[in-house]
């Protein structure tokens, strides 16, 4: 799987919203190895698209295509500012990576200091994850050849989340959260109190 997390600050987000669902009217048929995606905008007006293919040889035939710059061009008029891709082949799925029922989704990213080490903690959490946050139905690691490192992490309600994130967590699920964290520099939490998703239809 490729993942590509597109994100920057919008000045219209109804305007962002409408151009985004078009594409997948107009140009999803025509996307090859297109998978899905989740996508929302934090309160502060920052998008965030993380789109799924099954290849980055499929990603790229679609950024490729005559139409998909053509909206592109449309969709850039709703940035207010730089607009930051990453382009991830290194991507990991936890309880299959998420859920279009999610009613929340917490967005995660940071640099990674050791990927290695990355992936062996995200091995850990994988089994403690339904035994401790039965809140999360789903989560996914995307990080791309910088060592940028972005994970989205479902909940069926913001509510479920808050209140599972304030009880005591055991001492072996925060260990491996705090190795996480201290693996990470420059974290950054982004809130997507409205996500929505898309599947494709093929």
């Amino acid at each position: 799987m490729f993942m590509q997390i597109i994100q920057g600050s919008i000045s219209d987000p109804d305007g962002a919203r409408a151009t985004m669902d078009r594409w997948l009217v107009d140009l999803e048929p025509g996307a090859i190895g297109y998978l899905g995606g989740t996508f929302g905008i934090t309160d502060d007006n920052v998008l965030v698209a993380c789109v799924r293919f099954d290849s980055e040889a499929s990603a790229h035939a679609n950024s490729a295509r005559p139409e998909q710059a053509q909206w592109w061009s449309e969709m850039e008029r709703h940035f207010s500012g730089p607009v930051t891709f990453h382009d991830c082949s290194d991507v990991t799925l936890l309880l299959d990576g998420g859920s279009d029922d999610a009613g929340f989704v917490q967005v995660i990213q940071g640099k990674a200091k050791d990927v290695a080490k990355v992936h062996g903690l995200v091995e850990k959490s994988g089994p403690l994850l339904p035994k401790y946050r039965p809140d999360v139905i789903g989560a996914s690691i995307a990080i791309d050849g910088d060592g940028y490192f972005t994970e989205t992490v479902a909940f069926r309600s913001e509510a479920e989340a808050r209140q599972a994130e304030a009880r005591e967590m055991p001492a072996e699920a925060k260990e491996v959260m705090d190795e996480e964290m201290m693996l990470l520099d420059d974290v950054r939490f982004l809130d997507l109190h409205h996500p929505w998703f898309a599947t494709a239809k093929r």
